[in-house]
């Protein structure tokens, strides 16, 4: 698409992650301030018991640490005089940061140590298999390929639909009609989207616009607070692309073959359907039957293929009969 913006890989930095997972982790900055724009090079995390032991051979220092319980446990068999010096080498082999787990106390010399060499260190009240299972999600999501695009993102009976056309052409009107038929948005006008570890695309809505949308005439308005809270979705996989033309545009289409064409997003080839609009059409019914069609596709039931098969048949009866 013509006004897609540039994807890349995001760079992650601590502070992206300390935002993300303030509620979903419970995430609390304890020490290190001045280190929360370090970057998260890898996804997963580390939970650095050999490190501690003093052996540094592989050591993941590019993710983030996890003390849990098997680590604080080993921190507080060791003397003072022996701690101190552990913990000062692995604070300074330049870690993104370190997240102590169950809500464990910190001492004080990793207060300081954290404060000296500008690591981060952040306290979760998790367990800690569950933290690391919910951090790594976290970091996939961060770390995933992206985009944004012009287009509106509905989700239409549990399909992920991204309406795309000209400005003025009236995406958010029909994402609106098909809002008060009871289906979801996503996002309006820029929609964010991010390829998941399973390739598949994830749309999602920009903060900046989040919940609202723009209505020609009538101006800017918050969705749930019109529609409720089931009118919305925080994101969903995008299942294809509807492009909006005006009707007698030129396209190179076959009748019944809209859903075959298809769009690169992110290295993926998304189904795209082109839609004519123009006085008189009802293209949030054209969307809605369009959801149901697709739906039907991935349970094998494809109307086209099934009406070809039905004439080619015909056709052939009638030839045989002829050359009898």
């Amino acid at each position: 698409m013509d006004d897609e913006r540039h994807g890349h890989d995001a760079l992650v930095h601590v502070s992206d992650f300390l935002e993300a997972g303030r509620e979903p982790l419970g995430l609390e900055l304890i020490a290190g301030k001045a280190g929360l724009d370090r970057r998260i090079s890898e996804g997963a995390v580390n939970r650095p018991g050999l490190a501690l032991s003093g052996f540094y051979n592989y050591f993941a220092h590019r993710r983030i640490q996890v003390f849990g319980l098997a680590e604080y446990s080993y921190l507080s068999t060791l003397k003072e005089a022996e701690r101190v010096p552990r913990l000062r080498e692995f604070f300074s082999k330049h870690i993104p940061c370190v997240v102590v787990a169950r809500g464990k106390r910190l001492s004080p010399e990793m207060l300081a140590l954290a404060d000296e060499f500008q690591v981060p260190l952040i306290s979760s009240r998790m367990i800690t298999k569950y933290f690391i299972n919910a951090a790594t999600l976290i970091m996939e999501n961060l770390m995933a390929p992206h985009i944004n695009i012009q287009g509106t993102m509905v989700e239409i009976m549990g399909v992920g639909v991204l309406i795309h056309g000209r400005a003025g052409i009236g995406k958010s009107e029909t994402a609106l009609g098909l809002i008060k038929r009871g289906h979801a948005l996503i996002s309006d006008d820029v929609t964010g989207l991010r390829r998941d570890s399973e390739g598949a695309i994830i749309g999602f809505p920009i903060d900046v616009i989040r919940y609202h949308m723009e209505i020609r005439g009538l101006g800017i308005i918050h969705v749930p607070s019109l529609f409720g809270v089931a009118s919305i979705r925080e994101e969903k996989r995008l299942d294809f692309v509807v492009s909006l033309f005006d009707a007698g545009t030129r396209w190179d289409e076959d009748r019944g073959g809209g859903m075959r064409k298809t769009r690169e997003l992110l290295g993926v080839k998304i189904p795209q359907l082109l839609i004519p609009v123009g006085p008189g059409r009802d293209i949030v019914n054209v969307l809605e039957t369009a959801a149901m069609d697709y739906r039907l596709k991935r349970l094998g039931h494809d109307a086209a293929k099934e009406l070809d098969q039905k004439i080619i048949g015909l056709l052939s009866g009638r030839k045989g009969r002829q050359g009898e």
